[in-house]
C-alpha cells in the first residue's frame, strides 16, 4: 500500500503493491552524483521520506490493533514497542488495542480446558472467561505496558471495562443451513458483540501524554465481562475517536490478487467482489469488514499490514512504498 503523501494518495483498487515493482526505499540503492556509485540511503534520506508523513500525521490518533506473531517473538514485540514510543515522541496519539488467543490457549491447555472454537470464536463459558480477563487484562497487556514504559514511553493498560470503554452485549450467531428451515441459534457463551464505545478516558490519557493499551474485554449492561474480538474494538474504537488511520497488524502481508501478489489499495467495492469471487476468504474477511466498518464511521483510511516485518508499523505510515493494503472509501 502507498500510504498518503498529503492529499495526493490514489484511491484506485486492484494496484499491485509498489514493492512488486519496485524495492522498499528503506530498502533500495541510492546513486551518489559525485562518485558515479551506488550506496544505501543514510538516515537522513529515510528522514527525508518521512518527514511528509510525520506532518500529516502530527497530533492525529491512529488506532492500532496489534496481533499475530508480532505479539511472540521476542525482537518483533521491541521493535513495536519502538514505534509506538517513536510515534508518540513525534506528536501523533497511537491507540493499540491487542488480541492475546496463543496466549490464552496456552494458559487453557495448562489447567486442562478444552477451546472449543465455533465460527473461528473462542466459546467461552465462565471458566474460561475467567482466563480470557486474567491473560488479556493481565499478563499480555501488562507486557505491552511495560515494553513501551521501557522504550521511554508513558503506557497505560485499560479493558473495556474501564471507564465504561465498552458497553457490550452478547454476541447471536445464526447459521442456516437448509433455507427451508428456521435459521438454528448458536451460543458462543460470554462472547460479545460492542454495543457502544465511551472513549472519555481515552480522551484523557492521550491528552495528558500517555499511550492507551486497550484489552478486549467489555462490560455487559448488568455488569457482565464479555470476550470481544480485538478486530472489532479496534474498528469501532478508532470510529469513536474518528481516528486518521486503522492499522491492523496480522501474519499476512495483506490482501493478495489472483496471482497472490499484494494488493496496494481496495475500497469497498472490490472487496465485496473479491469476497463474492472467494479472492478474498478465511480470516481475512472479518478483517476486511472491520476496515470497512471504520471507513463508513469517519475513519480517513485502514490499513492490513504483516506485523512479522521488523518495524511494520513505521514502514507503513512512513514510507512512500508502504508494506501492506490499505482500504479506502469507494470513490
Amino acid at each position: 500500500m502507498m500510504p498518503d503523501t498529503p492529499d495526493t494518495n490514489s484511491t484506485k483498487a486492484n494496484i499491485p503493491h509498489p514493492n512488486t515493482t519496485k524495492t522498499n526505499t528503506m530498502e533500495t540503492n541510492t546513486v551518489d552524483s559525485n562518485r558515479n556509485s551506488t550506496k544505501k540511503p543514510s538516515v537522513a534520506d529515510i528522514l527525508v521520506e518521512a518527514l511528509p508523513y510525520i506532518q500529516q500525521f502530527s497530533t492525529k490518533t491512529i488506532v492500532i490493533k496489534y496481533g499475530g506473531h508480532a505479539m511472540v517473538d521476542e525482537k518483533l514485540k521491541r521493535d513495536f514497542a519502538n514505534d509506538i514510543t517513536l510515534l508518540k515522541f513525534i506528536g501523533i496519539n497511537p491507540v493499540v488495542v491487542h488480541g492475546g488467543g496463543p496466549q490464552i490457549s496456552k494458559v487453557l491447555s495448562a489447567m486442562g480446558i478444552t477451546s472449543t472454537f465455533i465460527r473461528g470464536m473462542r466459546y467461552t463459558d465462565d471458566a474460561t472467561m475467567d482466563v480470557v480477563e486474567m491473560v488479556l487484562g493481565g499478563k499480555v497487556n501488562k507486557d505491552i505496558v511495560a515494553r513501551i514504559n521501557q522504550e521511554g514511553g508513558r503506557a497505560v493498560g485499560l479493558t473495556g471495562k474501564d471507564g465504561s470503554l465498552l458497553l457490550a452485549e452478547k454476541m447471536k450467531i445464526y447459521v442456516q443451513d437448509d433455507q427451508e428451515k428456521p435459521p438454528e441459534i448458536i451460543d458462543p457463551g460470554m462472547v460479545g458483540d460492542v454495543v457502544s464505545v465511551n472513549p472519555e478516558i481515552i480522551h484523557t490519557l492521550t491528552a495528558q501524554g500517555f499511550i492507551p493499551i486497550i484489552a478486549p474485554v467489555g462490560i455487559g449492561k448488568n455488569g457482565e465481562t464479555y470476550n470481544i474480538n480485538a478486530d472489532v474494538v479496534a474498528s469501532r474504537i478508532a470510529a469513536s475517536l474518528a481516528a486518521e488511520r486503522l492499522i491492523l497488524v496480522t501474519d499476512v502481508d495483506g490482501v493478495l490478487d489472483p496471482d497472490h501478489k499484494l494488493v496496494s489499495s481496495v475500497n469497498g467495492n472490490d472487496i465485496r467482489q473479491m469476497i463474492e469471487n472467494s479472492q478474498i476468504q478465511g480470516g481475512m474477511i472479518p478483517k476486511v469488514e472491520c476496515a470497512l466498518a471504520a471507513l463508513k464511521s469517519g475513519v480517513k483510511k485502514a490499513h492490513i499490514i504483516n506485523g512479522k516485518i521488523s518495524h511494520a508499523v513505521l514502514l507503513e505510515l512512513f514510507t512512500d512504498s508502504g508494506i501492506g493494503t490499505q482500504v479506502v472509501v469507494s470513490g
